[in-house]
């Protein structure tokens, strides 16, 4: 198969890597030189110095024989043309454009990307799936990750072990007898940094980022055994009203009736602009990292502060700030790692990578077969997969301790009939099935070929 990324961003060079470790041709383009420079060092992949939409350099890039094309450069108008020649010049059959825009996904104008117009097969909006990745952490108070799994019927939840946690230093193989009839997996822990595929021997420390599969319905009970029982947020202040602090704010107002919301930006014209299309929510324009302001927002009684600028110290500084005067939470928007190391012993609760997830969403598109979904979770360390088990896959019909697993790799859940049913190492897969599995990066291309799939495009 042959892809062509036209952008050597984060993005781009993110998807690029998902993409060449499972063998895919892959080329990327973008007119920096430096950037293409960097993939080409650091990525098995070819690369083209060129402007993304211009037809001569799609055809150079083998636009004639690619099986898809993702457009993920900075510009919405040179993704979206970039898909326009595929499609008119060269019938790319897949084509995915990144489109920050808003005015673009006006429902009024939803004929736009249609096949007779704009050919865009998948729209990617970062900021609308950010905002919405950010929500979803509300319906669980205390996670800092939260992905529904098997049409809701499972979470991914991620959860910090705190000194309150009361079954620190316990066995994991020892939480089926302390909790009978909890349906959970942990199927994954970041400890200083560092990634673990957990066995029954090990034991969770304070501090442990550790990531569960649970059955939707005990969600209360899993985070109350790990120490988290905070009510749900009811006053939310953001900070920064550009379009993800926007439509997280939307998001609010249209799906949690509890819940109040303050949004503080520092441009004046801005703040206008946003406090116009809001009806529910107050707009203050002043600069968070100022008290006087944050008092304004009534930081003091603030369940969770929200920093989602476009700048990853203001962010930092502003959450810290917040807390320090009074907010019980932040969740802080970040888009370099370079923090990573230093962001929760300093006090950040939740960091939300807006890299990580527009990749991930990127993938799930990417992915087709019986492979249903798929969630990268932590920074490379591994991906949550749904998937539908086919007669062909050598998991059915045997116990799973009998299948072989690859190393890294976690049977996580297993949903059968509409009901999710606990696993164990007797636990035999029916075809039909679906499963929820833990992969570590070096483990995915054997999850899809013990699932008898490849990458497929439609």
């Amino acid at each position: 198969m042959k892809a062509i990324i036209c952008g050597g961003g984060q993005v781009g060079s993110s998807i690029a890597r998902e993409l060449a470790a499972e063998r895919v041709d892959v080329t990327v383009i973008d007119q920096s030189p430096d950037l293409i420079r960097r993939i080409r060092d650091t990525l098995d992949v070819t690369t083209m110095v060129g402007f993304a939409s211009h037809p001569d350099v799609l055809e150079a890039a083998g636009a004639r024989d690619a099986d898809m094309i993702v457009a993920v450069t900075f510009a919405d108008e040179v993704n979206m043309v970039a898909c326009q020649v595929a499609h008119s010049l060269f019938d790319v059959p897949m084509k995915i454009a990144r489109v920050r825009d808003q005015s673009y996904r006006n429902p009024i104008w939803a004929d736009l990307f249609s096949r007779d117009h704009l050919p865009i097969d998948v729209i990617i909006s970062p900021e609308i799936e950010v905002a919405r990745a950010i929500g979803r952490r509300f319906t669980v108070p205390g996670s800092f990750e939260m992905i529904p799994l098997a049409e809701n019927r499972l979470r991914l939840i991620g959860v910090r072990c705190e000194e309150n946690c009361p079954i620190l230093d316990t066995p994991l193989r020892q939480l089926t007898t302390l909790f009978p009839d909890l349906r959970l997996s942990i199927i994954g822990i970041i400890r200083g940094g560092k990634p673990i595929v957990p066995t029954g021997d090990d034991h969770l420390e304070v501090n442990d980022e550790v990531y569960i599969v649970i059955d939707g319905e005990h969600v209360p009970r899993a985070m109350a055994a790990f120490g988290h029982d905070e009510p749900e947020a009811r006053r939310v202040v953001i900070i920064g009203g550009g379009n993800i602090g926007e439509s997280l704010a939307k998001d609010i107002e249209e799906h949690f009736s509890g819940v109040s919301a303050r949004l503080i930006e520092l441009d004046k014209t801005r703040a206008l602009e946003v406090a116009q299309v809001l009806s529910k929510t107050t707009v203050i324009n002043g600069d968070a990292l100022d008290p006087d302001i944050l008092e304004e927002a009534n930081i003091s009684k603030t369940s969770t502060v929200v920093a989602v600028t476009n700048d990853d110290e203001v962010n930092i500084l502003a959450s810290l700030l917040a807390k320090r005067y009074g907010a019980e939470r932040a969740v802080t928007l970040v888009n370099s790692n370079t923090y990573n190391p230093l962001l929760a012993p300093l006090g950040i609760d939740v960091v939300v990578n807006p890299r990580v997830i527009t990749v991930s969403t990127i993938l799930q598109v990417i992915r087709r077969g019986k492979i249903r979904s798929v969630h990268s979770i932590g920074e490379n360390f591994g991906e949550v997969i749904e998937a539908e088990a086919l007669e062909t896959s050598n998991l059915v019909g045997k116990p799973i301790k009998d299948a072989k697993l690859p190393a890294g790799v976690i049977v996580a859940s297993i949903v059968r009939d509409d009901k999710v049913l606990m696993v164990d190492k007797d636990s035999v897969i029916n075809v039909g099935d679906t499963v929820i599995l833990f992969a570590t990066k070096e483990a995915v291309r054997k999850v899809e070929r013990m699932f008898a799939v490849r990458l497929e495009f439609f």
